[in-house]
């Protein structure tokens, strides 16, 4: 018999390694420990009837929060009647603008210009402001003071600049800045910047 010495060792690695695969698979395969581990209770039965006392006091109320809670939509609705309503802060602007020409322009009034600025008022809310420059006379402006008044969009007068008229009406020159609360959303986000 011929037995080569380099066979029997390959023969011998490869029943070894068989083997302690098939011994590993039985070991944590078949054989290993499935338990699950158990819960213990450690809430008696008074803690278990306060708990559940609690929960059922929290049920009770959820009825009356969501109550309070249709009620404060419904408030903040009618509040955000005044913010003027606009997709962007262009459209927003051509809103405010147009809005003031048109109780001017019902006043008798012819304004001039038209320069915007913006600033965020609240992480909710900005505001947006438009600068005209007219010539009327006193009761005119007044009338228009009164209009901006009784509009249902939130306007208000920031700055009014009066300088006497040099015609024969006696006409004031006035420069006026009038802003509406928008959606902080259409304002662009100010970038923070670097000194260098």
């Amino acid at each position: 018999m011929n037995i080569n010495v380099g066979t029997v060792n390959r023969k011998l690695l490869v029943v070894f390694v068989v083997s302690v695969a098939a011994i590993l698979w039985l070991r944590f395969g078949l054989l290993s420990d499935r338990t699950t581990p158990s819960v213990t209770v450690v809430e008696t039965i008074p803690q278990a009837e306060q708990r559940l006392q609690k929960l059922r006091l929290a049920a009770a109320t959820v009825g009356g929060k969501e109550e309070s809670l249709k009620k404060a939509a419904a408030e903040l609705a009618e509040r955000e009647k005044g913010v003027l309503q606009a997709p962007t802060e262009a459209q927003a602007q051509a809103l405010l603008l147009e809005t003031l020409d048109n109780l001017a322009k019902g006043d008798g009034i012819a304004p001039q210009g038209g320069d915007f600025h913006d600033k965020p008022l609240t992480k909710d809310y900005g505001e947006i402001s438009v600068t005209v420059r007219f010539a009327c006379g006193i009761e005119q402006l007044v009338n228009l003071m009164a209009d901006l008044a009784d509009q249902p969009q939130i306007l208000a007068t920031n700055d009014v600049r009066i300088s006497g008229g040099y015609d024969k009406k006696k006409n004031i020159q006035v420069l006026l800045t009038v802003s509406s609360v928008v959606a902080r959303k259409l304002l662009p986000e100010k970038k923070e910047g670097t000194l260098f």
